[in-house]
């Protein structure tokens, strides 16, 4: 091979090498649903949780995006988005639910606080109850209260940055049976520690083994059970969590 042949090839790969590398580091493309007319304890952490994801998306560099439309859950507009966050409630139309069970299914990236993961007797998704481990909102307690959470494994990398123990504040905590833990496909994160209980004045959770975030390993998934009131991102530590929770999802894509 000539020198000259050496040198063209050189500037050739000199020349794709920017394209490569941009493709690459395609920033993610994040939109996160919500409803403005829900219980407004769950309305002030979603619109919390909206200037939080924002202010995160300059920090880490990813696209965000929020809308209060769940028409907007369709196969068309979440063709280009890498992550879909629901931040109080779950769509209840069957053409959302179809969009969403597709996108899932094809490799979409779901993050759910709270309310989202709400299911009863009344909610008729059998689909979406196999999808959150199998487990089926059973009772919580009132009124919010701050919980100790245990962190069920330091080196995962959602929960690498906080302690074994760490005081989350005040929230309505959700149990939930048959409990999530139950299924080998389902990860938990955090549990409420024992020395909560009983947690509650008007509905108390009484004891016995409740897990508040979670995932299930056949999707690119977590659910969070913290989401309720104003006072949610008064925590540092659980912010951070937040933070590393959503960029997890983002680098499984």
């Amino acid at each position: 091979m000539t020198r000259r042949l050496i040198f063209a090839l050189a500037i050739l790969a000199l020349a794709f090498t920017p394209a490569i590398a941009q493709s690459k580091k395609a920033p993610l493309h994040v939109l996160a649903f919500y409803s403005a007319n829900s219980e407004r304890d769950h309305v002030d952490f979603a619109e919390r949780a909206v200037k939080f994801f924002a202010d995160a998306a300059k920090r880490d560099n990813f696209q965000f995006e929020f809308t209060t439309n769940w028409e907007e859950l369709n196969s068309e507009r979440l063709k280009n988005v890498d992550l879909v966050l629901w931040l109080n409630e779950s769509p209840n139309g069957a053409a959302q639910r179809a969009a969403f069970e597709q996108y899932m299914e094809h490799g979409g990236g779901w993050l759910g606080f709270h309310g989202a993961a709400y299911n009863d007797s009344d909610t008729h998704w059998p689909w979406y109850v196999q999808f959150l481990g199998g487990t089926v909102f059973y009772g919580n307690n009132w009124p919010p209260l701050p919980a100790i959470l245990d962190v069920d494994d330091k080196t995962h990398p959602v929960t690498r940055h906080l302690p074994a123990h760490f005081l989350s504040p005040d929230n309505e905590w959700y149990s939930w049976q048959p409990n999530p833990r139950a299924n080998k496909d389902v990860k938990v994160l955090l549990t409420l520690d024992p020395s909560n209980f009983p947690l509650g004045l008007k509905d108390t959770l009484t004891g016995g083994d409740v897990p508040v975030m979670w995932t299930h390993t056949k999707y690119r998934m977590i659910y969070i059970n913290m989401g309720h009131g104003d006072k949610i991102f008064t925590s540092a530590e659980q912010n951070q969590l937040f933070e590393d929770a959503l960029l997890w999802l983002g680098n499984k894509r």
